[in-house]
């Protein structure tokens, strides 16, 4: 079974990319093995982790994967400026890693999709603008739950598996750069996966 590591910023990318990769799964019948490192601290603090988990995994003290998903905010800072960081600091296993960028934060993409809002919680919410203001989106997120009429008990982040699993994935590809980039990443990962599983299971018939 392939594995999966996630490198995360915080609580709401790790469930964000938890649920985007459980429905690329059901999509294409493929199971992947997630393990999940989460960093609380904010990006300093996840790029200083991520350093050290790169020298954790050249040691061999963390397992290795077939692929890393490392999620930070843009922070404002733009996708290029951040991917470059990751990329820097993850250079020798360049082929096994993509990142998943929100710009400018997490908490706007669960906002992104009025439907997908709608049928996981009773209530669209507000499409939501691009200001670079993290307190903004965090707020945004736990209104609209509230307007729903559900008790935000993690600020909302706790819906992420029923919010990604209606969401209209093609159209967010469309419409937003940064989460567009990560489904386009995800969805030929998870294709070459469904061909090498087809191509195993026809040499072993």
């Amino acid at each position: 079974m392939p594995k999966v590591n996630l490198f995360t910023e915080d609580f709401g990318h790790e469930e964000f990319l938890k649920a985007l990769l459980k429905r690329f799964m059901y999509e294409f019948s493929i199971e992947v093995e997630i393990e999940s490192y989460s960093v609380r601290g904010g990006h300093g603090k996840a790029l200083t982790e991520l350093e050290q988990y790169m020298r954790d995994l050249r040691k061999g003290v963390v397992p290795s994967a077939d692929l890393l998903a490392v999620a930070i905010d843009s922070n404002c800072r733009g996708y290029a400026e951040r991917k470059r960081e990751v990329e820097r600091i993850s250079r020798e296993y360049s082929d096994r890693v993509i990142c998943a960028i929100p710009d400018p934060h997490i908490e706007r993409w669960f906002l992104l999709d009025s439907a997908a809002f709608k049928l996981a919680l009773g209530r669209g919410c507000q499409a939501p603008d691009h200001k670079c203001d993290r307190g903004r989106y965090k707020k945004l997120l736990i209104e609209a739950v509230r307007e729903a009429g559900v008790t935000p008990l993690l600020g909302g982040i706790e819906h992420a598996d029923d919010i990604v699993a209606f969401m209209d994935l093609e159209r967010m590809e469309a419409s937003d750069d940064s989460l567009g980039k990560l489904i386009s990443e995800l969805r030929s990962i998870f294709r070459s996966l469904q061909e090498e599983h087809g191509e195993q299971q026809q040499g072993g018939s």
